[in-house]
């Protein structure tokens, strides 16, 4: 019989590490060689800047990255917090693993908060349109003072939700909820994303209080491209 040899395991593409991910790494270590702890503040971005050799805006990048595996805080008026010193280490392949899952939040998320805002839009009260309204003006308010909405920004998607009246639907997005955050915090953390994010939520609760579930459904969807379309996601950053 003719000797049947095994499959040759493939050679895998070598993962070209992006400058954000280098610096996020480059700011953990020095985070871990410095004695560094909880609740103490990082310099500056101008002067983390210098001193990496980098823009800003790689180092606005990294920070989002580093928000969003939960390695900083970074508040308006403060800078960034560190908030965990004993993860340093695994910083950058949580980072790594979080761009990889990122593309599959983002299908969960159009295909049910699209359809929530559509039912939103047909079961909506006026008690679920005054919440609607009090997130906006929260975002608004967060937003004009220099902040990035992110606390009005989940209000507002936690209001459409329970006024889509679908206790399945609701319970789905609170099994993806910690994972929706990445993403929240990610995308309000790109330049001009929280303005542009707010003007969407109006466009949608226009539709929700119009009762047109179709305008509604196509601007939660039209929403939730805009915001995914993250510098984690583009190769060349």
């Amino acid at each position: 019989m003719p000797r049947l040899e095994s499959p040759r395991q493939q050679l895998k593409p070598v993962q070209r590490p992006r400058l954000y991910e280098q610096v996020a790494g480059q700011i953990t270590e020095w985070i871990a060689s410095n004695g560094i702890r909880s609740g103490d503040r990082l310099p500056p971005e101008r002067e983390l800047a210098t001193q990496l050799g980098v823009s800003r805006a790689t180092i606005s990048q990294a920070l989002v990255a580093l928000e969003v595996v939960g390695a900083v805080v970074v508040r308006h008026g403060d800078g960034a917090i560190v908030t965990d010193v004993a993860g340093t280490p695994r910083i950058v392949e949580a980072i790594r693993a979080h761009a990889n899952r990122l593309p599959e939040i983002i299908d969960a998320r159009d295909a049910l908060e699209s359809k929530i805002a559509a039912l939103a839009a047909q079961r909506r009260t006026d008690e679920h349109l005054a919440r609607i309204d009090a997130a906006l003006d929260a975002m608004e308010a967060d937003v004009l003072a220099g902040g990035r909405g992110v606390e009005g920004d989940e209000l507002f998607h936690a209001a459409v939700t329970a006024a889509a009246a679908s206790d399945l639907l609701s319970k789905m997005m609170q099994e993806i909820s910690e994972l929706v955050l990445e993403t929240r915090i990610e995308s309000l953390g790109q330049p001009g994303r929280p303005r542009e994010s707010l003007a969407d939520h109006r466009r949608i609760a226009d539709a929700i209080r119009a009762a047109d579930p179709a305008a509604a459904a196509r601007a939660m969807h039209d929403h939730v491209m805009r915001v995914s379309d993250v510098a984690i996601l583009h190769d060349d950053e």
